[in-house]
């Protein structure tokens, strides 16, 4: 089955080479490949020429078909892999289109963003001979919610009351939805393997409201209340959009027929938010406490090995530390020895013990006739 992405015409030229390559390779004992299921509204497209497959293969009439959303919600048993063609929007679609049984979906990257579209499209016939053949699959069954919306009293978790919400709104997502907007609303980064319920306020009237991880054992009750002054809305992955009248609410919680997602390797997410979001990306790097390479030891200065810097003799050397050295000596006129009955290791005693010498401390004690 394939999913493009709507209004792209680009893509239905893509979507007719993957299908008319997924028919004519030999697959499993046959000389023809697998049956292709094709979206209906390409039934008709001049861009994706079905005639055109057919006159090429007259067999191809059999193995190729086009699916509907009433297909995908009765008999989801029908479709051993989805590939999309499209970005994230086109995934969550998919997501929408089987409400029960989902089968694994390969992702190909043809959007904007791409966390949730981790293949690239240029390389699929590698990644579908492996997936087809010997090598297969490794999917991550991302958690997703099954809502109700109820008709006609708050925020309940398990019909206990949690907190009254004074926001602009809240979201609550899946792990995976974690780098969508309610991380634009101050939410956390999730890992879609963990399984959670994150719950995070639009901009909520207190500074104490911060976002929460919930247990995704929680069946949570999103309530209007009864006194509200106005109506609220909920959508759902940004569509499907209904209103609330005070008294109305919607359950939420985690659903038994999670979304299985082809996996390309094992630290794919942290690649997709570095890549989309460049997480802990920096323009500078910080700098060690030496500048030296990484050289074998007697290399690091360019010493030959005798010690003495290449190209310098040893008595020129030898004067130019003798003159670091009296640069930084101390003056034995102002200060005496360290440990000699100093008091801070620079100044001379308190009690006097160096001649000749007076403290500070002493000076202005004198000037103040003390």
């Amino acid at each position: 089955m394939i999913v493009t992405k709507a209004r792209d015409n680009g893509l239905v030229y893509l979507t007719r080479e993957l299908a008319e390559w997924l028919l004519s390779t030999p697959r499993y004992g046959s000389d023809l490949g697998v049956n292709v299921y094709v979206d209906s509204k390409l039934r008709k497209s001049a861009r994706f020429d079905a005639p055109g497959l057919r006159r090429k293969e007259p067999r191809f009439e059999s193995m190729l078909k086009y699916w509907t959303p009433d297909l995908c919600w009765t008999s989801p048993e029908t479709f051993d892999l989805v590939i999309t063609l499209g970005g994230d929007g086109t995934v969550l679609f998919t997501s929408w289109l089987f409400q029960r049984i989902v089968p694994p979906i390969l992702a190909f990257s043809l959007g904007s963003l791409g966390f949730l579209t981790n293949f690239e499209f240029s390389k699929y016939k590698e990644h579908l001979n492996h997936i087809m053949g010997d090598v297969g699959m490794r999917v991550n069954l991302r958690m997703r919610f099954t809502c109700t919306v109820y008709r006609a009293d708050h925020i309940y978790g398990d019909d206990e009351l949690l907190t009254i919400v004074q926001a602009d709104g809240c979201i609550l997502s899946t792990p995976t939805g974690s780098t969508a907007y309610s991380l634009s609303a101050g939410g956390s980064l999730i890992h879609p393997s963990i399984p959670a319920i994150l719950l995070t306020p639009i901009c909520p009237h207190t500074l104490s409201f911060r976002p929460m991880v919930l247990s995704d054992t929680l069946l949570l009750r999103i309530a209007i209340p009864p006194g509200s002054r106005s109506t609220a809305y909920c959508s759902f992955d940004g569509k499907g959009r209904i209103e609330l009248c005070p008294g109305d609410y919607v359950t939420l919680e985690a659903s038994q027929y999670p979304f299985p997602t082809v996996v390309s390797g094992g630290g794919e997410w942290f690649e997709s938010v570095r890549r989309t979001l460049c997480w802990n990306v920096r323009g500078a790097v910080q700098k060690g406490w030496s500048s030296k390479s990484h050289r074998p030891e007697g290399e690091q200065m360019g010493l030959d090995p005798m010690g003495t810097p290449r190209g310098q003799a040893p008595e020129a050397v030898a004067d130019k530390q003798d003159d670091e050295e009296e640069k930084w000596d101390i003056d034995t006129d102002s200060y005496t020895d360290f440990g000699q009955g100093t008091d801070s290791g620079l100044g001379p005693s308190e009690c006097g013990d160096s001649p000749g010498t007076t403290s500070p401390l002493k000076r202005v004690m004198s000037l103040l006739n003390m």
